[in-house]
């Protein structure tokens, strides 16, 4: 594939974690505008695209809530910065608060933010995916849409962006790795 108009939208800072190589996971329940109101995979490689509107550093392990970013509105920048791209290569549906314990070494995320994601809508799992990031080529900025906006874990960007040439943050043999030592704590 050499360009993608699908994305996720996530946490700005949890996007410059997966950049960095700080972590391969994400936990998601869904938005309130999800279809059907349940959180699904819908693409499995999407650009990833940072928000700002609810970002809350009290929900963050130390080391990342100092490293929050505004933005002037308060919801949005003008223009949204597209610098990587990911594969979605594990969807693991988990409700065992124990499990969620064991995996608080691979996330950004504090103790509060995961209690408070698996008690909400405590009939649906919480989903933990892992992407393989890529660094694309390029940065690139788009504009904010309005259409982009709303709680939606996923989006159609207006206009495709290339992912030619992309560097992925682990080698192939480090991100194997690294995904199965989480994927073992499922089997434990």
């Amino acid at each position: 594939m050499e360009t993608i108009t699908a994305a996720l939208k996530e946490w700005n800072i949890a996007i410059n974690a997966l950049e960095k190589g700080n972590t391969i996971m994400l936990l998601r329940k869904g938005g309130i505008r999800e279809q059907g109101g349940r959180f699904a995979v819908a693409y499995k490689q999407v650009l990833l695209y940072p928000t700002f509107e609810h970002q809350q550093p009290d929900l963050l392990k130390p080391e990342y809530a100092t490293q929050v970013q505004v933005v002037d509105s308060g919801w949005h920048p003008e223009k949204i910065k597209i610098s990587s791209f990911a594969e979605i290569t594990h969807i693991l549906p988990v409700s065992d608060e124990s499990i969620l314990n064991k995996l608080f070494v691979y996330h950004i995320w504090n103790e509060k933010f995961v209690s408070d994601r698996l008690k909400w809508k405590p009939q649906q799992p919480l989903y933990i995916l892992l992407l393989r990031t890529y660094q694309i080529s390029q940065n690139y900025e788009i504009f904010y849409r309005r259409e982009y906006g709303g709680c939606r874990s996923w989006i159609e960007l207006n206009q495709p962006i290339s992912t030619a040439n992309s560097v992925p943050v682990f080698t192939d043999n480090n991100y194997q790795i690294l995904s199965a030592k989480i994927c073992q704590i499922f089997t434990e």
